[in-house]
């Protein structure tokens, strides 16, 4: 096996700076010493573990389409058939303008989501709202919904940061590791996103594909995200038993996302007032991102757009 020589810096909490030589094989194993000796971080490239950790939470923004409109639905009641949602808000106002918006307010990897399969008669033009958003606020946008290799490039040639994949990369409930390493090879592992959205199932968290409506083999927790950040940029994770609902967070999965740290994570689901960022902020330990959808004035809901970017700076 390869052996390598790494040489770098490592902080750990008000431990005096560290010069640590490591000589391991390619793949690194976690394991922390007590203060005056040294911390070992777990993955293939230090550097990259320490620059994606998270320092605090931060707002990440949401525009999603269904059916050619921006809208919010309740997650778990999105079906193909009939193109069917329970809608909470449907906009008056095109993709673009909320693109707009978040630029106007230095808002940065927001996610465009399109939620009609590509089959659906809305599909093109839902597409056509979703490329529209990417061409008002290019670099400020990532985007998901039916993303694959042979289509990821388009995307990212419209604007999109990252292109955030979730389907394509499972097949049969399993995880499908030929096609994931096509998308690797397609975009680069820095504009990609990996969507593990999850729902409840016997007392574990398992991730859902084909806009949540299909259950997977696979159980989210520490060990699936370790195996999966060595391919992508950052995840994001709708909790999709309390998606649109805004009755409040999925406590025991934002806790397991909190306690994990090693590329960003943001979390979709259930936020609904003020009191719902301070426990969301409180379980992630301030490392998980948040959006937040229906509950936001701009999508009908009671949360004021300004308060909640004001909230999250200040606290």
């Amino acid at each position: 096996m390869l052996l390598c020589h790494l040489e770098t810096k490592i902080f750990v909490g008000e431990m005096e700076e560290k010069r640590i030589r490591l000589e391991k094989s390619e793949i690194f194993h976690s394991r922390i010493y007590s203060a005056g000796e040294y911390l070992c971080l777990s993955g293939p490239n230090i550097a990259d573990r320490k620059k994606g950790m998270v320092i605090s939470m931060e707002f990440r923004p949401c525009i999603d389409i269904h059916n050619g409109r921006v809208k919010q639905i309740i997650g778990g009641s999105l079906k193909d058939a009939e193109n069917a949602a329970e809608e909470n808000f449907v906009a008056a106002s095109d993709a673009a303008y909320y693109a707009r918006l978040y630029q106007k307010n230095n808002i940065k990897n927001g996610h465009v989501i399109m939620l009609n399969h590509r089959q659906s008669e809305y599909y093109e033009e839902t597409k056509k709202q979703a490329l529209g958003a990417l061409a008002a606020y290019p670099g400020g946008l990532q985007i998901g919904g039916g993303i694959t290799p042979e289509n990821a490039a388009q995307y990212l040639d419209a604007g999109a940061s990252h292109v955030i994949v979730t389907s394509c990369v499972f097949r049969d409930g399993r995880i499908d590791f030929e096609n994931l390493r096509r998308l690797v090879k397609e975009t680069g592992k820095e504009k990609l996103v990996l969507d593990l959205s999850c729902r409840m199932k016997n007392e574990s968290y398992y991730i859902v594909t084909d806009r949540w409506q299909k259950y997977t083999d696979v159980i989210l927790n520490h060990g699936t995200l370790d195996e999966f950040s060595s391919y992508c940029d950052e995840f994001l994770i709708h909790a999709v038993d309390v998606e649109g609902k805004a009755d409040g967070i999925e406590e025991k999965l934002v806790e397991m996302l909190g306690s994990w740290n090693r590329i960003p994570v943001t979390y979709a689901g259930g936020v609904h007032s003020f009191g719902d960022l301070a426990k969301l902020k409180e379980l992630g330990h301030d490392k998980v991102h948040v959006t937040i959808g229906s509950a936001l004035d701009l999508f009908g809901g009671p949360m004021r757009f300004e308060e909640v970017l004001s909230y999250i700076k200040q606290n």
